[in-house]
């Protein structure tokens, strides 16, 4: 496994892999994370990885200084999973002075996530078009955990006709239904105990359409019945393309939510079927 920190020692690698699967991650690795590097491996050809706390996808109150970092332990999983070529960039690499660009994909970042933290789409599409112009990946891999994320770079990729294809991973979860997460290191044990009630809201809500319910309304109304000890940021039922919440719901409508234990704000979801 070769690991390289320079854009320019990234693009000499992957100049001798031919056609590659990539797995953008921010680091300190978790199953969900390595769940997509065996699909990226299942599907052919060299396997890349990136390992980069991106700072501009962090708001001026969030947890940027202690986000959970372990480099030594992230590669020795990566090279155990057999990935090919990682590249972990520092910030003054990826926006070196004078750097003065940003993507802004639109209406879809503007709801949900981004309505709570502005700005945090256009670093997303920023440093993952960025990651796309220097490793030239004909696929890349995100987890569903994240899924107005994956909305938002399909997007981005359809809009700027980016010679990408974007694949998806299943929500990886603890036995007690808990989506993997970095951020799960933070909760007190008081916390992790009361977090798997994400789950049981996500299930409520699924519970209630396979009962035959269609409006919208209810089905966030059964999930919230479920989050009655957190802070809820929202509860969405939504267009899984667009976003836009709905009255009446069809298969493949997206449930989402966020919710806050203490400092700690998790996210999670599932698509109606």
């Amino acid at each position: 496994m070769k690991v390289v920190s320079t854009i320019a020692e990234a693009r000499a690698a992957r100049a001798a892999l031919g056609p590659l699967g990539l797995v953008p991650t921010m680091g300190y690795l978790h199953a969900g994370h390595l769940s997509l590097v065996a699909q990226a491996k299942a599907g052919g050809g060299a396997v890349a990885a990136t390992i980069f706390v991106n700072p501009t996808q962090f708001g001026p109150t969030e947890d940027l200084s202690r986000y959970p970092r372990d480099l030594e332990r992230d590669l020795r999983l990566l090279e155990a999973a057999g990935v090919d070529l990682v590249f972990t960039p520092t910030p003054e690499v990826m926006y070196p002075q004078g750097f003065d660009a940003r993507i802004e994909v639109g209406a879809i970042t503007e709801k949900l996530e981004g309505a709570i933290r502005p700005g945090h789409f256009a670093g997303v599409c920023t440093v993952v078009a960025k990651l796309f112009n220097i490793l030239q990946p004909q696929r890349a891999y995100f987890g569903q955990k994240d899924a107005q994320q994956c909305a938002v770079i399909r997007r981005m990729v359809a809009d700027l006709d980016v010679p990408v294809e974007i694949k998806i991973g299943e929500t990886v979860r603890e036995a007690d239904g808990l989506a993997l997460s970095s951020r799960n290191v933070y909760l007190s044990p008081d916390q992790r105990a009361a977090a798997p009630a994400l789950y049981q809201a996500l299930l409520a809500a699924r519970g209630a359409y396979d009962d035959g319910e269609r409006r919208a309304q209810a089905l966030r109304d059964a999930a919230k019945a479920k989050l009655s000890g957190a802070v809820i940021d929202y509860v969405s039922v939504a267009d899984r393309v667009t976003l836009d919440e709905l009255e009446l719901v069809t298969d493949g409508a997206l449930v989402s939510l966020a919710v806050r234990f203490g400092a700690t704000r998790l996210i999670d979801n599932l698509i109606l079927t």
